[in-house]
Parts: C-alpha cells; sequence; structure tokens
C-alpha cells in the first residue's frame, strides 16, 4: 500500500500533554478495532513548547489507563510548519488552539484545518475543554467527549476511505 494511501491525522491542544496525546491513542484504538489501522496514521501536537519532550499529564495517563488505553510513550511536541503538508487532517481540541492553527497554516492548507467536535454524535459544543487545572472528574469528562468525537471521525474517515475506493474503479 502506498503512503498517499493513508489518511493522516493531526490532534492538537495547547501543550500536547492532555487532550491531544488522549485523542491520537483512542482514535488510534478505534482504528485498529475497526481493521483500519493500517489506513490511517494519527499523531498529536501542542500550539506551545513549555512540555516538549514530557510525557502526558499524569491524570490523563490514569484516566487513560483506566479505559484500556496506553497514552504513557507518547511525548509531547511542538506543531511545525511542515505538519500541515503532511496530515490530511489537523483538528484543533478547542478555538483558541485553532485560531493559533490558522495564524501558522500556509493558505494552501487551510481547507484541512477544523474542531475535533465537529465530528462529535452527542454533543453540540465546540471546544474541549483544557482539563489542566481542574481535577480528575474533568479529565474524565474530557474522554466522554474525545471518545464520542474519535467515533464520529472514524465513522468520515471510513466514508473518505470508501470514496476513494469506489472512485478507482
Amino acid at each position: 500500500m502506498s503512503q498517499e494511501q493513508i489518511i493522516k491525522i493531526l490532534f492538537v491542544c495547547t501543550e500536547n500533554i492532555c487532550r491531544s496525546p488522549t485523542a491520537e491513542v483512542v482514535f488510534r484504538h478505534y482504528a485498529k478495532k475497526a481493521g483500519l489501522d493500517h489506513l490511517i496514521f494519527s499523531d498529536s501536537a501542542g500550539t506551545h513548547s513549555n512540555h516538549i519532550g514530557e510525557a502526558p499529564d499524569k491524570r490523563a495517563q490514569r484516566v487513560a489507563q483506566h479505559r484500556g488505553y496506553d497514552v504513557s510513550r507518547l511525548r509531547a511536541r511542538q506543531v511545525k510548519t511542515t505538519d500541515f503538508a503532511e496530515f490530511d487532517l489537523v483538528l484543533a481540541m478547542d478555538e483558541d488552539n485553532l485560531n493559533t492553527l490558522k495564524h501558522l497554516c500556509p493558505s494552501t492548507d487551510a481547507h484541512k484545518l477544523s474542531l475535533l467536535m465537529k465530528f462529535s454524535e452527542k454533543s453540540e459544543t465546540r471546544n474541549i475543554p483544557d482539563p489542566y487545572y481542574s481535577g480528575l472528574r474533568s479529565f474524565e469528562q474530557v474522554m466522554d467527549t474525545i471518545e464520542d468525537a474519535t467515533q464520529g471521525l472514524l465513522y468520515h474517515v471510513c466514508e473518505k476511505l470508501l470514496n476513494r475506493n469506489l472512485s478507482r474503479r
């Protein structure tokens, strides 16, 4: 399978230690469960650089582990200009992240930017709140929201893959 056939998705939050690594791992889990992990690549990054090289927040790790996901091996990184060309979708966790991405993104790749919550099946909220300054319950709520939105995203990606296959016939 060639690289062009793989759909690449980048999840972005502020520091890449809470929301975006969680979204990366949860989405990867759903893709694998659907048997599509060979067709989908996901990564995560932050708009800021304060935690580069650090593991996700311990509370995010705890909530993820409790639900069967392992984020402990991930390390925070900052969004790079080359990410916009490399990824098919660059999904922000909130409006602030999206606005930062819009300023960094070349106009030729601006169509790739969106909020992850656009794919939510259960919620009409646009933002996934940053749980960093909150308690464990906020991390649980973020996980609930991310599980919902990434399931909707997987449905969207499946449609995209199906359309690619149909157009080749």
